[in-house]
């Protein structure tokens, strides 16, 4: 059983990025399909994007400050740090 996804996207951005998939030989939607698993799975993260939605940047700006008074949370590797990150 499947579902549909319905997202508003420039519409240059997607008639380059289906120019992209036909040029390798991939239907867009297989693209697609497979970015959603690896997402959901874990295997694929967001890149870092211009634009951090103003709540996480104060919380993120507060343990820095924490930090740097030798008060934050310490984490001692990445995994920590991301699901530190991810609860922020």
């Amino acid at each position: 059983m499947t579902t549909q996804i319905v997202f508003n996207i420039d519409p240059k951005v997607k008639a380059k990025a289906m120019k992209r998939a036909k040029s390798e030989g991939v239907p867009f939607a297989l693209y697609l399909r497979q970015a959603a698993e690896d997402f959901a799975e874990g295997k694929r993260g967001m890149a870092i994007v211009d634009e951090v939605r103003p709540e996480k940047l104060a919380l993120w700006e507060r343990e820095s400050r924490l930090l740097d008074q030798g008060k934050g949370t310490r984490l001692r590797n990445m995994k920590e740090y991301r699901e530190f990150v991810r609860k922020l």
